[in-house]
């Protein structure tokens, strides 16, 4: 049975950092493309970083800088390190994991910035 479980969100203030990991199993992890996405409420979900089984990284503008997504092939997780973080960021945050055709989806943990 395919799981992938977010943790590590919550309140912070603006400025302020988490760290989300995404547990997973189920599932050849290494050979998985993961990504964390985000959806704000009233708005699309978004890709906020990427990173490829080969560990290449892509990140939207908006987080470049900011945000650090990693892997650990030996724990099958991936981790998105958010500094610096911005009301603007506040959003049910998403692992997802792609080795085309299979998808797979967590549940989400909410990441709430404010003062």
């Amino acid at each position: 049975q395919v799981q992938l479980v977010e943790s590590g969100g919550g309140l912070v203030q603006p400025g302020g950092s988490l760290r989300l990991s995404c547990a997973t199993s189920g599932f050849t992890f290494s050979t998985y493309a993961m990504s964390w996405y985000r959806q704000a409420p009233g708005k699309e979900r978004e890709l906020v970083a990427a990173i490829t089984n080969f560990g290449d990284t892509n990140y939207v503008d908006s987080v470049k800088g900011r945000f650090t997504i990693s892997r650990d092939n030996a724990k099958n997780t991936v981790y998105l390190q958010m500094n610096r973080l911005k009301p603007e960021d506040t959003a049910v945050y998403y692992c997802r994991a792609v080795r085309s055709p299979w998808r797979y989806w967590g549940q989400g943990t909410q990441v709430t910035v404010s003062s």
